[in-house]
């Protein structure tokens, strides 16, 4: 059954990356690079302090901090212990896909999934109740994760399994900010 799932993630993988338009290789390119998403991070840490008192929403930005940093410590260990190859660092895979990027690194699970899912998961958990489009910053990982694929550094499993993780680490450190910082540092709820 894991040789079936690793076929599939592996025929998935070439057939999503095979839709890819060079015409488009600026935006999918541009979409990648986490210094683009830099000006919509910052737009959380304002509306934090726009919708909240000061102290909540500094609260709120150092456990958006501490979750990034969680998530991608938690992924590098993953990815140093899996050690799955990165499909543009795969022979067989040599003259099948397009390859826009090539990071040396392993490949499994996808740091862009995680973080952005978890980082957007943890802002519309503060945010929900002040904001009602709040949810269209899905709108963030959803592209940063599909980019993956159009520039042949990872496989769908890789993606899939990273926002689940980033989807998990957000909700345990709502969790965590709700029942535990909430109470002991005399914080609003959000």
């Amino acid at each position: 059954m894991w040789e079936r799932l690793l076929q599939w993630d592996r025929n998935a993988f070439i057939y999503l990356n095979s839709l890819g338009i060079e015409e488009y290789d600026w935006f999918w390119s541009l979409v990648t690079q986490t210094t683009t998403w830099i000006p919509l991070i910052l737009l959380f840490f304002i509306l934090f302090l726009r919708h909240f008192k000061g102290k909540d929403a500094l609260a709120m930005i150092l456990m958006t901090v501490l979750l990034f940093g969680f998530v991608m410590a938690l992924m590098y260990l993953t990815k140093e212990y899996v050690g799955r190859l990165r499909p543009n660092n795969t022979a067989e895979l040599s003259g099948l896909v397009r390859i826009l990027f090539r990071p040396e690194d392993y490949s499994f699970f996808s740091g862009h999934a995680a973080n952005s899912f978890a980082i957007a998961t943890l802002v519309v958990l503060f945010l929900r109740s002040k904001l009602s489009w709040v949810w269209v910053f899905y709108l963030w990982p959803l592209l940063f994760s599909l980019s993956r694929i159009y520039v042949g550094v990872h496989y769908p499993l890789d993606l899939i399994a990273g926002a689940l993780v980033g989807l998990l680490m957000a909700f345990i450190f709502y969790r965590v900010f709700t029942k535990i910082l909430v109470p002991y540092l005399g914080l609003s709820h959000p």
